[in-house]
This record gives structure tokens, C-alpha cells and sequence, in this order.
């Protein structure tokens, strides 16, 4: 019998796939459980990723005309109670502030007092709240179109909580804008769900699919919600980013009214879209493996680690300025958008265990320099994405370097586009389509949930029974549905104007 390979993260993703993602974010060093139900602690090696993600998506969005301001973490609830869909759709996830100050009892214990007037309702999303402040700052129609970003926390109070993927309090960015026509306001949703398809894309490695939500998926209180969904290693869709086309909904409910150029009072068109710190949840499972964390190097916190090897004493000044120099020279390279990053881990710990962590970190390179490599004027490098393992004269290692890291992202992203293509099928027979997403066929892996490509009616009725019995859900109505050409609903049989994506998901 095969002597079975020992993994750095127990259990492996074959074994108990949820598991092994708490397993990888700790081993990574990423995040961990607060003391506060629900919460999240992101640490500095989590927080430099949500950094870089934060840079490349700022810049993105003022490439486009965006700026970014700031509006408060309160939202009066009667501003929630304006547009009825949207309420009803966050009531159930809302913290509610009643009180605004504790005093001291006889107990000892302190105790709220000072009840307020009104709640206030701890931001669960910030359409009403900005809503209420476009109202002020758009009188005319030079004063559109109104383009804007907030970097924030929210808080949706959640039962039943994993790290990154689904807390009670988390980051975020969340776009909010106003548009003078309907078209133009169509133009923004389409041209910031492309932005997020992007850089999920260039920056995360991680293809997505791209179209738009059901009714019964849409964002409570929009007339379209569109989407970018990616496929995660066991086979379930991860909702990435939404952009909702919110017609004159909002404006109406808060009364965003400007002069239009005939002289009369019209509504605004409003969009607003957003990513969070799920897109975190993402790359570790799009790119993870059973040795822990694997990073895209356009978003990776540090590009390369230089490992030195100090078996004795006397050695470690002369290593570690080799180490220095070699640093020093990586510093002056440059790939995408950034400097090489480097660190250098002199740490006194044992030389494996130190390997290890950056391993399970999942830093693009690591490269060893002991008194061998000195002096041949080399180190032994190792990529994190293939396990490659080689010596390397210094210098060609660091002329190579922004090529190497570049050869990293792109094999990272075309290793998820075919593990995607690998488990899309496309199905016509219910039957075959039930199969697809049963459990019971584990011994079959290839035939055990994906992405299903089928026909679907457009009613309800067939959607919640797919949900009910299978607890698969269409996640995107591909923009393109009709070129995949009529056919019959998989689930009534009724005519379909083209295939849609069905999947399990987080």
C-alpha cells in the first residue's frame, strides 16, 4: 500500500472540505475567531492582502470617475422604513442601537439608559442613509451625474458564521451613484460589474461568470441585480460581487430630485454595487491547496521570502548580508503596478518549521541562502504554485523574478479556468440533473455538483422546487443566454429562451 503524503493542513479538502478552509485561514495566519459572537480579528498578514485588494480596486474605481467619501455607521430606522422591499429584505439581519448611554446600578453592573428617541440601526448597507444625502447634494442637472465610493465596515447579524466568507461585522466597499437618465445609469451598473469581472480576473486569478440575478435572487429594493460568480474547489458558487441597477426606487424613497434641462422636476436613476472581504474567502478557495494558502502575486503582502541557513554561528553576518544584497536588488525590480516585495525571515527558529510557515502563508517564492549558496553565488528557490524546487545564480534569480511571478499569476488563473470548465456540464434530462448535485454519488467525483448549464422556464415555481429538492439555485442568467439557443425548461419542460447556471452555493 502507497505510503500516503503527508499534508500541512489536516484534514485535506478531500477529507472535510469546511474544515480544511478554517484550517488554511489559521495555518495562513490570516484571521481568527473574536471574542465578540459572530466577529472576525483579521491579522496583519490577512489585513496587507484586504490592503492590496483595497489599491488595486481605488484605483480602478477612479480610472472610471469615482471619488470617495465617507457617511455615518447610524442609519435612522425610519430611513430604512422609506422604500418597504428594502426593509423587509435586511429587518431580520439588523443591530439596532436603542440606548446612548450605561450607568452605573446598585448592582455594580452597568445598564443601558437614555433611551433614544428613535433607533438607529447599525449599517447593514448605505443606500438610504447616502440616499437621504444625494437628496441635498442634487438640486440640478449639472449636478449629475454623482459618482461615488465608501471604503466601510457593515454588520448583518449572522446565526451561523465562517471566517471571511459570512460574519456579523465585515469590510467592505460599497459604490452608490446618480444618473440623469436610465440609460446612463444601465451604462454605470454594466461598466462596474466589468470592473469587478476585472479584477477578479487580472488581480485574484479567480475566472467568473458574469449576468444577472433572478427576481427571487435580487437585491431588495433594486430592478436588476448583476453578478460575478466563481466556481471554488468544492464545486460550489461563490456570489463575488454584485452591481444592482436600482432604477428610481431609491430617489424616489428619499426624494433625489434635480431640474432637468426642460425646466421641470425629475427623479434620478441610481446604481450601487460591492465587494467585501469575501473576495478573501474566494482566493483561498479558488487557489488553496492541502498545504495551506496559495497567493495570486499581484495581490500576494510580500512577493518573495529569503530563507537563510545558519548552521553555525560564524556564518550568520556574512548570510545575512548576502541576504541584504540580494534584498536590496530584488527591491529594484518591479512587477505590476509594484515594487518586488521581500522579507527577510532571520528568525532563530528551526530552518524546516520556518519553511513551513511560509508555505501554509503562501508566499509566490521562497528562496534559501546557506554558506553552499554563497558561495556559489546562488540560492535554492522554490515556487509556491508547482512545489518547483531549484538553485539559481543570484543574479539570473533576480533579473527573472518579475517574470517569474508573472508565469505564477497566470498558471494560477488558467488552473482555475480549466478545474471551472472541468465540472460545467451541460444537462437537458432532470434526471441526469438531479444526479449531477446528489451526494450519493461521491464515488463518482466527476459527476458531483459544478455548474449545471440547463434550460429554465423563467418561472418561479421551477426555481423553488430546484431549491427545495436540491438545494441548487440559479446563480446567473448569463447576459449571452440566447446564443446558447431554445430549448426546454430541464425542470417542466416548458420553452426556454436559452440556458442558465445552476449550482450549489455558499
Amino acid at each position: 500500500m502507497a505510503k500516503q503524503k503527508k499534508t500541512a493542513i489536516t484534514p485535506t479538502r478531500d477529507e472535510n472540505y469546511p474544515e480544511w478552509y478554517q484550517q488554511v485561514v489559521r495555518a495562513a495566519e490570516l484571521a481568527e475567531n473574536s471574542d465578540v459572537r459572530g466577529c472576525m480579528v483579521i491579522k496583519p498578514w490577512g489585513y496587507a492582502l484586504w490592503e492590496n485588494i483595497q489599491r488595486g480596486l481605488d484605483k480602478m474605481f477612479k480610472e472610471t470617475g469615482h471619488v470617495n467619501a465617507y457617511f455615518p455607521l447610524f442609519i435612522p430606522k425610519s430611513y430604512l422604513e422609506k422604500e418597504a422591499e428594502h426593509v423587509e429584505g435586511f429587518a431580520k439581519e439588523c443591530a439596532v442601537v436603542t440606548h446612548h448611554r450605561l450607568e452605573l446600578g446598585e448592582d455594580g453592573k452597568l445598564h443601558p439608559a437614555g433611551e433614544l428617541e428613535e433607533p438607529l440601526i447599525v449599517r447593514p448597507t448605505s443606500e438610504t442613509i447616502i440616499g437621504a444625502t444625494f437628496a441635498k447634494w442634487v438640486q440640478s442637472y449639472r449636478d449629475l451625474p454623482l459618482l461615488i465610493n465608501q471604503w466601510a465596515n457593515v454588520v448583518r447579524w449572522e446565526m451561523r458564521t465562517r471566517l471571511f466568507l459570512r460574519t456579523a461585522e465585515f469590510l467592505w466597499q460599497e459604490g452608490h451613484t446618480a444618473h440623469e437618465t436610465e440609460a446612463e445609469a444601465w451604462e454605470e451598473t454594466r461598466k462596474m460589474l466589468e470592473v469587478y469581472k476585472t479584477f477578479a480576473e487580472d488581480y485574484m486569478a479567480m475566472p467568473v461568470l458574469t449576468g444577472e440575478k433572478t427576481a427571487g435572487e435580487r437585491f431588495p429594493g433594486a430592478v436588476s441585480t448583476l453578478c460575478i460568480e466563481a466556481m471554488m474547489q468544492d464545486r460550489k458558487a461563490l456570489q463575488a460581487g454584485t452591481s444592482h441597477f436600482l432604477g428610481q426606487n431609491f430617489a424616489k424613497a428619499s426624494g433625489i430630485q434635480y431640474a432637468a434641462r426642460e425646466g421641470d422636476k425629475e427623479f434620478a436613476w441610481t446604481t450601487s454595487w460591492g465587494v467585501s472581504t469575501r473576495l478573501i474567502g474566494g482566493m483561498i478557495m479558488t487557489h488553496g491547496d492541502d498545504d495551506g494558502m496559495v497567493m495570486p502575486p499581484r495581490l500576494a503582502p510580500s512577493h518573495v521570502v529569503l530563507l537563510p541557513i545558519i548552521r553555525q554561528e560564524e556564518d550568520r553576518e556574512a548570510i545575512l548580508a548576502y541576504c541584504n544584497e540580494i534584498a536590496a536588488k530584488l527591491r529594484t525590480q518591479r512587477f505590476h503596478e509594484r515594487e518586488v516585495e521581500v522579507v527577510i525571515d532571520a528568525r532563530d527558529i528551526n530552518a524546516g518549521e520556518k519553511g513551513w510557515g511560509w508555505v501554509k502563508k503562501g508566499i509566490p517564492v521562497r528562496a534559501e541562502v546557506g554558506p553552499r549558496d554563497m558561495a556559489n553565488h546562488s540560492v535554492f528557490m522554490a515556487r509556491r504554485d508547482t512545489g518547483e524546487k531549484k538553485g539559481i545564480d543570484k543574479d539570473e534569480f533576480v533579473a527573472t523574478i518579475a517574470q517569474t511571478l508573472e508565469d505564477i499569476q497566470q498558471g494560477m488563473l488558467q488552473k482555475a479556468r480549466d478545474y471551472r470548465a472541468a465540472y460545467t456540464r451541460e444537462f437537458d434530462s432532470y434526471d441526469e440533473f438531479v444526479a449531477f448535485f446528489t451526494p450519493e454519488n461521491k464515488e463518482r467525483p466527476e459527476a458531483h455538483g459544478g455548474f449545471a448549464m440547463s434550460h429554465w422556464c423563467d418561472g418561479s415555481a421551477c426555481e423553488d422546487k430546484i431549491s427545495d429538492d436540491l438545494s441548487v439555485t440559479i446563480r446567473t442568467v448569463p447576459f449571452d443566454r440566447a446564443e446558447s439557443g431554445a430549448g426546454q425548461c430541464v425542470c417542466c419542460g416548458k420553452p426556454s429562451s436559452g440556458r442558465v447556471v445552476f449550482a450549489k452555493s455558499y
